[in-house]
């Protein structure tokens, strides 16, 4: 859409229910979840909805948010089987998910911005 809102399209037209679109800070990808009957999946894809690429899924990964460079995407993950719930990372080409560590269970990751 424009700035003002005006002139609204939608851009996901994949299998599923697409959910929490987020900007990439370069704003050449839109991350986002997508629930369809495989699961739920982490993606991206060109503003125009083009080259959607799914980067991780499980029983529940949802919530994506964009490192301030661009290149990392975290989002919550749970695989199921009563396993708590916690934090990953995964690079914008797919690979390298990582499991964040942290004290206890987690959700709603955030980023903070460049500390010059």
């Amino acid at each position: 859409m424009n700035s003002d809102g005006s002139n609204a399209r939608r851009i996901s037209f994949g299998q599923g229910r697409y959910a929490t679109p987020v900007w990439s800070p370069r704003g050449d990808l839109v991350a986002f979840t997508r629930q369809g009957a495989e699961g739920f999946a982490i993606g991206v894809m060109r503003p125009d909805g083009s080259q959607e690429r799914l980067l991780s899924n499980a029983f529940l990964v949802e919530g994506p948010t964009w490192s301030p460079n661009g290149r990392v995407i975290m989002f919550f993950r749970q695989a199921g089987g009563g396993a708590p719930p916690g934090l990953a990372s995964i690079d914008v080409t797919g690979y390298n998910e990582r499991a964040v560590r942290t004290p206890g269970a987690a959700s709603d990751p955030a980023w903070s911005p460049l500390i010059p």
